[in-house]
């Protein structure tokens, strides 16, 4: 049984943080609210999951299998994918488990708040281009991808590996990225080669890519059957996740109390901002609450770096002694906004949870 089965549906209290949780904890890291003000994140400040251990990688051996069910089987080493023409875009990638944190009761794994996004610059080569080059044969309605890096999960010992259907593969935006931000991925993040799917949650981004198989039947393994599935039961199929569902995050103004980051914030005018996204349609509205969502103001949307990459906005705040429960939610082009309350969409595995950002801040003269 995984550990995302324990939470129980209807329980009326949540467990606190076990120590697997807590060394999960350890080894992945969110990103820093205060950090929205970078339009592209450092790498060293995009957020990190790591489903097993990092592979050691040689690169004397290294190269990239494509086979299958293809007319032309191709074996890439660095050099040669750096030889074909290369594509450059900013892309926001956010874990489906962000927001985790705020499920009662939440499931128990990686213990997510709202931090667990980054918006990158990435290298790669186009998916669809290595595809055409290969050659599907007529059979083919998937493709999967294989990284090197392997673990146990529901008692079986595994690559971690996901498919994409042959819409989504041929997709210009997705890409085998080899750089970040100008320079070599770093281990962490899939050195030396990794799939970047924009718009869907980061799971489906392989890591450590080491081989891409066209197959005739949709892909059933672990990661994709069972994992990353929307369930209100253990036994229940699911519902697939994949593009990211609007999201809105907050600077959070003023300074932080050490242990609660509740906000000191000094008396009057002062601008609120952050930073908007969705996997479905590019962000229309950003509204902004300053007295826990009771009403809303429109913010103002900075222009779009990227049609995967999240959008600056601002609203000005009169801030006036008192205490504040600051509100920010986002609604993108196809009418999909976020909802009030974390509960709206509870699941299992508490994924996708999306709601209002809040920031509790206190506005004294002192």
């Amino acid at each position: 049984m995984s550990s995302l089965d324990t939470a129980e549906p209807g329980s009326a209290t949540t467990p606190p943080l076990t120590p697997e949780e807590l060394g999960l904890a350890t080894r992945n890291h969110g990103f820093l609210l205060e950090a929205l003000r970078y339009s592209v994140t450092p790498v060293g400040l995009h957020y990190l999951l790591t489903h097993y251990d990092v592979p050691q990688v040689d690169m004397s051996t290294w190269a990239l299998e494509i086979g299958g069910l293809v007319e032309r089987p191709l074996r890439l080493t660095m050099d040669d994918l750096r030889s074909r023409p290369s594509v450059t875009r900013a892309v926001t990638m956010e874990c489906a488990g962000n927001g985790r944190m705020n499920m009662s009761p939440r499931a128990i794994s990686q213990p997510w708040g709202v931090e667990a996004v980054g918006n990158a610059e990435w290298t790669g080569v186009r998916l669809s281009s290595l595809l055409e080059e290969a050659g599907l044969r007529d059979e083919v309605v998937e493709v999967l991808f294989t990284g090197l890096d392997k673990g146990v999960e529901n008692n079986v010992k595994q690559l971690y590996e996901r498919s994409l259907t042959l819409d989504e593969a041929f997709r210009e935006e997705v890409m085998l990225a080899y750089a970040v931000n100008g320079g070599p991925l770093p281990p962490q993040h899939g050195f030396p080669l990794r799939l970047l799917v924009p718009g869907w949650y980061g799971m489906t981004s392989v890591k450590w890519l080491a081989s891409i198989e066209a197959i005739d039947t949709p892909y059933d393994g672990y990661q994709q059957s069972y994992a990353y599935r929307l369930r209100q039961e253990a036994d229940e199929p699911g519902e697939a996740l994949n593009r990211m569902r609007p999201r809105s995050l907050m600077i959070p103004p003023g300074v932080p109390d050490f242990m609660t980051r509740h906000r000191s914030v000094p008396p009057g005018p002062t601008t609120l901002e952050g930073r908007a996204w969705s996997g479905f349609a590019p962000i229309a509205r950003v509204e902004v609450s300053t007295d826990g969502g009771e009403t809303w103001a429109d913010a103002e949307l900075g222009p779009q770096p990227d049609r995967y990459a999240w959008v600056g906005w601002t609203a000005p705040w009169d801030a006036k002694p008192g205490e504040y429960e600051l509100c920010v939610r986002a609604t993108d082009a196809d009418g999909n906004c976020q909802p009030l309350d974390a509960e709206a969409d509870w699941n299992l595995g508490g994924y996708a949870c999306n709601a209002v950002h809040r920031v509790t801040a206190t506005v004294d003269p002192a």
